[in-house]
């Protein structure tokens, strides 16, 4: 793979200005962060633009902007075709399922690895900046990319191309990693709003409930800082830390939480360690958090500017962002649960309309199949969207291991009703017609119904 890197850079040096083009989610943003930044330090002029997703109209427009090189990162893969037909000379760097052939074309599938889990688009992108330049120090952004992308999830850990430059990053002092609990909020928040908030998993008679998250932190022996204000889950010592652990654990299990949720509390957590202690950007999945709060919102360069190391007024707007992304995902949930899922033979669905921004209503998704639906069937959410329906699904490792593949039933149902969409076998998004949606579903549930039955 280091080998097409190189080739790849080879190309880049024989311009002197580029037009990035990326994805808005956290992988995209941490791609954008280290291919700017890698070109920033070679002296090359870049332009950046970023796209929810990458269809022929986009790609009609770039190809009528002309320029001397393009490079998609965290996206193109599955727009190869549309991309040679129009004559664009590109490079690729991206993590999902390809689609035809490229000339500039680096992508983990094609090296053995599987982009779902071993290696994110910032994973990928990292290793082309290393090429163009010494970029070894954007590790942790990378890492922060593939949290963002949940690719450790699958095993609870990071595995694969990932671990390698984990390991890496870890070697060079960049990264550190250790189990620990998994709430978000481990640097930032007081204790008890650890628990108050989770809600992956959702902790029987604790999330949402102040009072309830205090008290039992009281039960825990589990004292306040100075000027009696609570410490945050970083302040703690070690005891203090594995009572709550074990208290919690004990609690769920009582509650009659399922063993699976319960397991998710522990895991491998990522600390960036050339960034400040008790920020967002210390914790992997904090920062993967911040990002998303900015691009779903249309404020895509603030994040590509913290990713770069901007840590004023940008890094500023982004916690207002978070703040705003946080509360809206708990609206979200409250609609899902309050207005229900439908169930289908095959998959389950839940329509938004224009109640959900289309930039979020994929993470509600994935809150959701846990929260409000079915573990047993792939959940799809609508939203309305300037250029029709956004169509987001979101699956589980069971449902992989029973043969699911949502981003080739995706691509392959918004095909059927004049719609393009792809990702990865867990997740995929897509855009459809308006009038397609009914169409649409019949022909999804169909499809995957197919692909359980041949597993």
């Amino acid at each position: 793979m280091k080998e097409h890197a190189r080739e790849c850079n080879t190309e880049i040096q024989k311009h002197d200005s580029v037009y990035v083009v990326s994805h808005i989610d956290a992988d995209g943003l941490t791609s954008a962060g280290i291919i700017c930044k890698a070109l920033q330090r070679a002296g090359i002029n870049y332009e950046m633009r970023f796209v929810k997703q990458l269809d022929d109209n986009i790609i009609e427009d770039i190809a009528n902007i002309n320029p001397e090189l393009a490079i998609f990162t965290d996206l193109g893969s599955g727009m190869l075709d549309s991309i040679n037909a129009k004559g664009i000379n590109a490079i690729v760097s991206d993590h999902h399922q390809p689609r035809g052939e490229g000339k500039y074309h680096l992508n983990p599938h094609l090296f053995g690895a599987n982009g779902s889990y071993q290696l994110s688009g910032s994973g990928t992108t990292y290793i082309l900046a290393n090429e163009i330049g010494q970029n070894t120090d954007l590790v942790d952004i990378a890492m922060v990319g593939a949290i963002g992308d949940m690719q450790h999830l699958k095993k609870g850990h990071l595995t694969g191309v990932n671990r390698l430059l984990l390991e890496e990053g870890v070697k060079n002092g960049h990264l550190s990693y250790e189990k620990d609990i998994t709430l978000f909020g481990k640097q930032t928040r007081p204790v008890y709003k650890l628990l108050q908030f989770s809600s992956d998993p959702f902790l029987p008679g604790l999330s949402g409930d102040e009072d309830a998250c205090i008290g039992f932190l009281h039960d825990m022996n589990v004292r306040f800082g100075g000027d009696e204000r609570w410490r945050r889950w970083i302040d703690l010592e070690s005891a203090e830390k594995q009572r709550i652990i074990s208290g919690v654990m004990q609690h769920c299990i009582k509650s009659g939480l399922q063993p699976f949720k319960v397991e998710r509390l522990v895991g491998e957590v990522y600390v960036l360690l050339n960034e400040r202690e008790g920020t967002e950007m210390r914790d992997a999945s904090e920062f993967s958090t911040l990002l998303n709060a900015t691009a779903r919102y249309d404020r895509a360069e603030t994040g590509l500017a913290v990713c770069m190391g901007e840590r004023g007024k940008s890094y500023e707007d982004a916690k207002k962002l978070l703040g705003e992304h946080r509360q809206n995902l708990v609206n979200g949930l409250k609609l899902v649960k309050e207005n229900g899922i439908t169930q289908l033979d095959h998959i389950q669905y839940f329509d938004a309309g224009n109640k959900i921004k289309e930039t979020i209503v994929g993470i509600i998704a994935g809150m959701s199949i846990t929260s409000a639906g079915r573990r047993d069937k792939p959940i799809i959410a609508f939203a309305d969207s300037d250029d029709g329906v956004k169509v987001s699904a979101r699956g589980t490792q069971d449902l992989i291991r029973k043969g699911l593949n949502l981003s080739q039933a995706i691509s392959d149902a918004a095909g059927y009703v004049n719609g393009a969409g792809g990702g990865h076998d867990i997740a995929a998004g897509a855009t459809i017609p308006a009038t397609g949606r009914n169409e649409f579903l019949n022909k999804l549930d169909e499809i995957i119904g197919t692909q359980f039955q041949k597993s």
